[in-house]
């Protein structure tokens, strides 16, 4: 399994580089996160499996999100890397460079490619961490979350080659709408989800119906803790 991981990492020349990843902690988690959020809170670490394989379903509020859920799930934390699978366009210019080494890789949301898809399922079954924001794109305006089915699709064919995946609902809040320096921001873990057996339409739907209420219940949390709350839907 790590050696198929390698040769698609390879394939998509993405994975955790180890002379930029541990600058890019120290870049991110004592600098920039500092100063631009006064407060940085975790709610429910608990919830949080350390070991074994866990797919993280995060809202996605602000391009801070990927940082704060570094600080609060990553290699400090559990010791290992946050493995983001991001938009294509995410992986343009000078920011993509950066994702490229700290272990990012890119999903054609319209048509993803096999190499992905089973770069994610090698991820799942060595045992790490993959984070994967189930709305598809950053959402700033208070509105029912609607997830993409994605998400469940990837869990149930990791799921089929013999590899149990719990999904945490993730909930992030900021103080502001478009996060200001100064401010306050929350990450709030769920409780885990199973990922259902039986395969159809009907299984996905009721699977996304949970995610996407736990993801809500989580973010109502987060804001609650920053002092913006978020009106029930």
């Amino acid at each position: 399994m790590a050696a198929a991981q390698a040769t698609r990492e390879n394939a998509l020349r993405v994975g955790v580089d180890q002379f930029w990843a541990p600058l890019a902690m120290l870049a991110t988690q004592n600098i920039a996160l500092p100063l631009q959020f006064r407060e940085r809170l975790v709610l429910h670490p608990e919830r949080l499996p350390h070991c074994g394989s866990v797919l993280l379903a995060p809202t996605h509020r602000a391009r801070w999100d990927a940082l704060m859920l570094t600080m609060a799930a990553g290699r400090r934390v559990t010791g290992r890397d946050c493995r983001f699978m991001v938009t294509t366009t995410e992986m343009r210019g000078l920011q993509g460079w950066f994702l490229q080494r700290l272990g990012c890789f890119p999903i054609n949301q319209g048509h993803p490619s096999m190499t992905t898809l089973r770069l994610a399922i090698d991820l799942l079954a060595n045992r790490q961490q993959l984070v994967v924001f189930p709305e598809g794109r950053i959402q700033r305006i208070d509105r029912p979350i609607q997830v993409r089915a994605g998400l469940v699709r990837l869990a149930q064919l990791a799921q089929s080659r013999g590899v149990q995946v719990p999904v945490i609902p993730v909930g992030l809040g900021y103080s502001q709408a478009f996060p200001q320096s100064a401010g306050r921001a929350a990450v709030c873990f769920g409780k885990a989800l199973k990922v259902p057996t039986t395969t159809g339409k009907e299984a996905a739907q009721q699977f996304n119906h949970k995610l996407t209420r736990a993801m809500h219940v989580a973010e109502r949390s987060a804001r609650k803790a920053v002092g913006r709350p978020l009106q029930t839907f």
